[in-house]
């Protein structure tokens, strides 16, 4: 029996998702299927580089329209604020502190909403793969590309 793999996803990062779908299928799949029109008005197609890059630009606005759906489908959007603990788990603030004393907060997302310029981190990171299910205190251990960092959990924050 295949089981369904989940998505989990913030609300903010749903909203973003179902605004992407809407301007995918609202706006953008209308003028490219104009811009194909307007290709074969010119006549051969087989020379006409207009009308392959239009198409080939449905093609690629069909694609997308897929994958939104198919993750919406399978979205489970959480709300931090309704957690709590001090388990680091999906939708959590969690407060660092690095080798060198620096202190770090990162928030744990899904892949679609992760942007480390906003201290977003997805889930399935390195970082945020080694910090899930640890406690407040543990030391964690992440292997990167530039070599092991070590990180301390100071705090874990629901907001």
């Amino acid at each position: 029996m295949a089981t369904i793999e989940k998505v989990p996803m913030l609300a903010t990062g749903h909203a973003i998702l179902v605004e992407t779908l809407r301007r995918l299928k609202e706006e953008e799949r209308p003028e490219v299927v104009e811009a194909i029109e307007v290709a074969r008005a010119h006549g051969d197609l087989s020379e006409n580089a207009e009308y392959h890059a239009a198409k080939e630009r449905q093609g690629q606005i069909e694609s997308q329209v897929f994958d939104l759906e198919d993750k919406l489908a399978r979205a489970i959007i959480i709300d931090p604020t309704t957690l709590s603990g001090d388990r680091v788990v999906f939708g959590a603030t969690v407060h660092l502190l690095d080798e060198d004393d620096k202190k770090i907060t990162y928030q744990i997302v899904g892949q679609m909403e992760a942007d480390a310029r906003v201290a977003r981190i997805s889930f399935n990171s390195p970082l945020g793969r080694a910090l899930i299910g640890r406690r407040v205190g543990e030391e964690v251990e992440v292997n990167t590309p530039s070599g092991d960092r070590y990180y301390t959990i100071e705090s874990v924050e629901f907001i």
